[in-house]
């Protein structure tokens, strides 16, 4: 799996209580939306196995601000499990959704006290096979 830094939400970020990513991605310009034509692949992947909450939900967020003063969620994964956030695991969200007002980012919604938890996240130069299908899991 390829990530560029430049291109990437989060880097090993530690998750405890729910938070946005550290960066925030300006895509666009003139046409903000870039979720068209081939699908652009994204990763979110835990990098550190979660323990202490209950569940995390993934949302991919944008706004037309960077301080993201009136976020808007594009897509989630919904509540995902403890037992499932464990290193290795990727969460379903595979492509950039459209949609973008101008600023992207990955928001972590926490349930509960998270002790310990870590999440890379980024546009991404492709899939591969370590994808884990959440209803599989």
């Amino acid at each position: 799996m390829l990530l560029d830094l430049e291109n990437s939400f989060s880097n090993a970020q530690a998750i405890t209580t729910s938070a946005a990513s550290t960066n925030v991605l300006k895509a666009g310009g003139v046409i903000n939306e870039i979720a068209f034509g081939n699908p652009i692949p994204l990763r979110i992947q835990v990098v550190e196995d979660f323990t202490g909450c209950t569940s995390v939900e993934f949302k991919v967020q944008t706004a037309t601000d960077s301080a993201f003063t009136t976020p808007v969620d594009l897509v989630s994964t919904g509540a995902v499990a403890l037992a499932k956030l464990k290193a290795g695991y990727v969460a379903p969200i595979l492509y950039m959704p459209k949609g973008n007002k101008g600023y992207l980012r990955i928001y972590y919604n926490v349930v509960g006290t998270a002790t310990k938890g870590k999440v890379t996240a980024g546009i991404a130069a492709g899939h591969d096979n370590s994808y884990q299908d959440v209803a599989s899991t």
